[in-house]
């Protein structure tokens, strides 16, 4: 065509030639050829010529673009399959057999309908995302919460009436009056489990309120061991943000689920004795109440479906077994306080005392100092 067009020396067969070559309606190379004025015609044209460069150059551009990021994506793919040769050549997994573990993990951890669907859904998701992303060690992290939490995994109870008695009694000088309600408690459940086809038991939530070092937490304790329980202990004291109790939202960076899921995870059980110690000493504040969010907590009619912010997902706490401590019972909220058994631990008296430090305190510290009795006078 530019050659054809070189030869041509008339103006208006010149116009005319370019005229046919361009890509442009009917209607305006009717326009072209309508103009008389030869100036007229190749302004026109100049025009055209000037707004079919303009698409091109759009054209050229952005099919630039779309050549680069083949080129970037075919790079990664090059890059990615060399790097899982040299995975598969250095003995390491590579993330098909890293998802294929996570699915394996997810069948052996027996976890409810709505955990399994949400856990699958999240690898799923977690198959899509490139490592080096940020959003995939979030992802990796939350499955991993899910995984190790102990769905389906249980300490069998092994109540014996006798034996408790005889721990407690080991453990705790005087305290008669709890020391019977503990058993009165211990042989209650003992009895439910028996009778109950799912050997779930329903029982009061005991509260242990009376002044530092009467042995609340320590009772705790023997409780646990006498039932062969997992024994966990959580400090409640100062603790002012509702998070704590429930989780932070994944929305959030560095969120974590709250000390209940935590602490179901290291005891490596869904039914420890949990340990609520200083119960009374819950504050409020702009972050919210964390005496709120222990209702669901201690209530059995709810904590069957404790949902904790982080997970998203219910969790069955009927399994475990809550027993709270309070210096004081007026500071406790009073829904809170009716949802548990109030046990008061009174003061010693003076014999009892000299009782606790000959069969208690004095062989503690003796053991302590690596000592022994022919040492002392």
């Amino acid at each position: 065509v530019l050659g054809t067009i070189n030869e041509i020396d008339d103006l208006d067969k010149l116009s005319d030639t370019i005229a046919s070559h361009l890509s442009i309606k009917l209607s305006d190379k009717q326009d072209i050829l309508e103009a008389v004025n030869i100036n007229d015609r190749f302004d026109k044209i100049l025009n055209f010529i000037k707004s079919e460069l303009d698409v091109m150059q759009v054209e050229k551009k952005i099919r630039g673009r779309v050549k680069n990021q083949m080129e970037k994506t075919q790079r990664e793919y090059y890059l990615r399959e060399q790097l899982k040769a040299i995975r598969r050549e250095l003995g390491e997994e590579d993330e098909s057999a890293e998802i294929s573990d996570l699915e394996e993990k997810i069948k052996d951890a027996k976890m409810t309908k709505e955990a399994s669907k949400v856990a699958r859904k999240e690898i799923d998701r977690l198959s899509k995302i490139p490592p080096q992303s940020p959003e995939y060690s979030v992802s990796r992290t939350y499955l991993d919460w899910l995984l190790d939490l102990p769905w389906s995994k249980t300490t069998k109870d092994r109540v014996n009436i006798k034996k408790a008695k005889s721990i407690l009694d080991n453990d705790h000088y005087g305290l008669d009056d709890v020391k019977e309600r503990i058993i009165e408690y211990l042989a209650v459940r003992k009895l439910k489990e028996k009778k109950t086809k799912d050997g779930k038991v329903k029982g009061p939530i005991l509260c242990f309120v009376g002044p530092p070092g009467v042995g609340k937490t320590s009772l705790g304790k023997s409780i646990a061991k006498s039932m062969g329980r997992e024994f966990v202990r959580i400090s409640l004291g100062g603790v002012r943000d509702e998070a704590e109790i429930r989780g932070h939202r994944r929305t959030y960076i560095g969120a974590l689920p709250g000390r209940i899921i935590q602490s179901l995870k290291k005891a490596g059980t869904n039914n420890p004795l949990f340990m609520l110690d200083e119960i009374d000493k819950v504050g409020s504040d702009f972050r919210g109440d964390p005496s709120s969010a222990l209702l669901e907590v201690l209530d059995p009619e709810q904590n069957f479906s404790f949902s904790d912010h982080y997970l998203e997902v219910p969790f069955d706490l009927s399994n475990v077994m809550f027993i709270a401590t309070a210096n004081l019972k007026d500071p406790i909220v009073p829904a809170l306080r009716d949802r548990m058994e109030i046990l008061d631990f009174s003061g010693y008296i003076e014999d009892e005392k000299i009782q606790i430090a000959k069969k208690y305190l004095i062989p503690k510290q003796i053991e302590e100092n690596a000592l022994s009795i022919k040492d002392i006078k």
